[in-house]
């Protein structure tokens, strides 16, 4: 009964989940079933540049060579072409952020590597695309900026050096187009992601037969109960990082924005982590999520 119960007060709060929660992202994207919803997202993505026909996922847990740090990906998988593709809901603002996308990133051009002396080191491309729940701080890209696609460049003549690493950002707080502004396939996911779990009902703009399947696996009511469960933990999580991230900002307006931002920051983040870790996550995931050091969560 207790379970109905809490079954019942998740539908009454929300039709369908929140994808900036580890369960929802991994619902939509991380499966075999649903794959095809990630496929429409990064062809979306791409702009027809980029056809993908299929994908096949890799294990998301990867670990590093000679006793290096491992990474373990939102979604992690390749292509027809053999080219990989990390994609990965960033929920809050890290130090070291764009560190830890090249780190990430090194995972794949690794793994490319063939032992034996008949290698030409040719690499298949790499892709990261961070769907980012912030924005880049310093106004580093302007309020109309959202979108970023990132490759190496000679800084003399501005041309692409190397074109097969390429990391794709998208500052989600920055997309506010409304459905009647809806004009492309990029655009229709990004207002899905964006506002998935405040709508009641399937926008008239978003008629696709891909979206059709989206909205049924995105709906609550017909989830198993324990993937009712599963969810509201997954929310949980992210409702107090949410509330820790606002209460940090909070407290860097009152005590001197910088000063008072770090406070806050590492308050919430060390919150968090006893949270994570008292459900039983995984002390690299938590580190993931936090920004903390493995040693510090361990102690924790």
């Amino acid at each position: 009964m207790e379970n109905n119960n809490l079954f019942y007060g998740i539908v009454r709060r929300e039709r369908y989940i929140n994808p900036y929660t580890d369960f929802g992202f991994k619902k939509l994207f991380g499966t075999e079933m649903n794959k095809d919803l990630l496929v429409s997202f990064l062809n979306a993505l791409f702009n027809g540049e980029e056809v993908i026909r299929d994908v096949r996922y890799l294990p998301t847990e990867q670990l590093g060579g000679y006793g290096s740090r491992r990474a373990i990906f939102d979604v992690y998988c390749e292509n027809e072409k053999g080219e990989t593709f990390i994609v990965e809901m960033q929920k809050t603002e890290q130090d070291y952020f764009k560190d830890r996308s090249v780190f990430y990133a090194s995972f794949p051009i690794q793994q490319q590597g063939k032992r034996g002396g008949d290698w030409n080191f040719e690499l298949k491309n790499v892709y990261t695309v961070g769907i980012l729940n912030f924005v880049f701080p310093d106004h580093e890209y302007s309020d109309e900026c959202f979108h970023h696609e990132v490759k190496l460049m000679d800084t003399a003549d501005k041309h692409v050096f190397y074109d097969k690493l390429t990391f794709i950002y998208l500052e989600m707080p920055k997309f506010n187009k409304t459905e009647d502004q809806l004009e492309t396939m990029f655009d229709k996911w990004l207002f899905v992601l964006r506002n998935l779990s405040r709508l009641f009902d399937r926008p008239a703009a978003l008629q696709e037969r891909i979206f059709t399947k989206l909205f049924e696996q995105a709906e609550i009511a017909r989830f198993t109960p324990q993937e009712v469960m599963e969810y509201e933990e997954s929310i949980k999580v992210y409702r107090d990082l949410k509330n820790s991230m606002d209460t940090a900002l909070r407290k860097g307006h009152d005590q001197g924005f910088a000063e008072g931002m770090e406070k806050g920051i590492n308050e919430a983040n060390l919150v968090n982590a006893r949270k994570m870790k008292s459900l039983g996550l995984d002390i690299a995931v938590i580190a993931q999520v936090t920004g903390l050091s493995e040693n510090t969560i361990t102690t924790l």
